[in-house]
This record gives structure tokens, sequence and C-alpha cells, in this order.
């Protein structure tokens, strides 16, 4: 089982092979209803800190919320990468935590472009519904060559992502990649279909969890990691629909 979430990958559900068997296996069911909790408390969350910083007068820690808001969740899932038992507990908080600080990027994007985060969730969920039911129909099959692909793709944009980071610390910008040039917009468009496809290999790995009989704690973290990606998923496309709205 491979797939280039790291969250989700093989070795975990491996390593999880040690918990209580008296504590019940992991089913699509449970999986199911943990990633609509924690989805729900995202979309809480998110709410609150839109409502706080959409108002005329932002409070004081809208800047450090800003600039340092995603350290938080950030911590939390290295913990819960790497200590999967933290998931029951952890993957609540880190919902909560990242929902606030999606709050506040979808309150910056709403104010430059109405509409925009409402068609980005409605995209958002129409390519994960979608995408299940290709899955689950078998038009869609997660392919060991398929995997790879996905994943090489995936690492490859996530160092790119970090390059960018640390050449922007020292005042080097890429240009045209993140303008909204074609070239923009084409990058962004590829970011957003390997977000997406992503979401098949997440459906697999969860789905082979399932019927090795992963322990039951890993519902929490499997659905922990479904979110990561549609985060990751819904970001990108309110990029995308940034770039594309600034051209009108």
């Amino acid at each position: 089982m491979r797939t280039s979430n790291p969250t989700l990958s093989d070795h975990v559900f491996e390593k999880s092979r040690t918990g209580n068997p008296a504590d019940g296996v992991m089913t699509l069911n449970g999986t199911v209803l943990k990633t609509a909790i924690l989805t729900l408390l995202l979309v809480t969350a998110a709410s609150w800190s839109w409502g706080q910083v959409s108002v005329a007068n932002p409070p004081s820690w809208f800047g450090a919320a800003l600039k340092f808001g995603w350290l938080v969740p950030f911590a939390l899932a290295l913990i819960i990468g790497f200590v999967p038992k933290t998931a029951p507990l952890l993957a609540p908080v880190y919902a909560v935590t990242n929902g606030a600080f999606v709050g506040v990027i979808s309150a910056i994007f709403e104010a430059s472009f109405h509409g925009i985060v409402l068609t980005a969730v409605l995209l958002t969920c129409g390519i994960l519904f979608a995408l299940l039911g290709a899955y689950a129909t078998g038009i869609i099959k997660a392919t060991e060559n398929f995997k790879l692909g996905i994943f090489a793709a995936t690492a490859g944009i996530a160092i790119f992502y970090l390059a960018t980071w640390v050449l922007s610390m020292f005042g080097i910008q890429i240009p045209g990649l993140f303008g909204n040039g074609w070239i923009g917009i084409a990058f962004s468009g590829f970011v957003v279909v390997i977000a997406a496809l992503n979401l098949v290999l997440d459906f697999d790995f969860i789905e082979n969890g399932c019927a090795a009989g992963a322990p039951k704690f890993m519902e929490w973290y499997a659905a922990f990691g479904l979110l990561v990606t549609l985060v990751w998923l819904y970001l990108e496309i309110l990029r995308l629909l940034s770039k594309l709205r600034s051209r009108d």
C-alpha cells in the first residue's frame, strides 16, 4: 500500500498493528464518521475566525495569526504523524486550530474576490464526491504506476514549495509561477489536479487499512490524513480561482 499523503503512508498501518485487539478494528463507516466530525470542527473554527477578521477593525492578533497561525496545526500534524496513537486526542485539536487559520486565509481571499470562498468550497466538495464515486465504481483504480506517479508529483510540489519559501527569506522570488499569467494559472491547475488525485490514493489506502484490520484508533488517524488532503485541495483551488478572477 502506498499513498503520496505522508500522513497515510504504509508503514503507519504496519506500526499500528501493535494496538490492543480488544479495542476493536478500523472500519470504513467509523472512518467516515470521524472524518465528518473533524470536518465539522474545522468548518466551525474557520467560520469563527472569519467572523473575527471580517469586521471593520480586525483584532490585534490578526497579523500574528496570519504569519504564524500555521505553526500550531503543523506541529500537531508532526506529532500525530510520528505517534498515530495520539490521533484520537490531537486530531480534533488539529482540526480546530487549522480551521481557525483557514478561516483567516479565506476571509482575505473573500475580501478581494467576493464569492470566491463559496465557489472553492463547492468545487472541493464536488471533486471529493466525484472521485469517491469514480473510485467506488472502479472507473479510477489506484494501480502501482498510478500511485508512483502521484507520489513523485506530490513530492516534487512539496520540494518546490519548500525551496520557494527558503528563497523568499532571502528576498528571491520566482517569477511567473505565482502570478496571474497563463504560466501561473497552468501551474496552479496542475497542483489542483495532483491534490485531487491524492484523494484517490487516500480512499484506496483507507480501504486497505480496514481490510488489514488496523486498530480502532486508526479511524481517527485516517480521518486526519484525509482532512489534510481536503484542506490542501481547497487552498489550491482558492489560489487558482484568485488568479483567474484577477484577470477579469
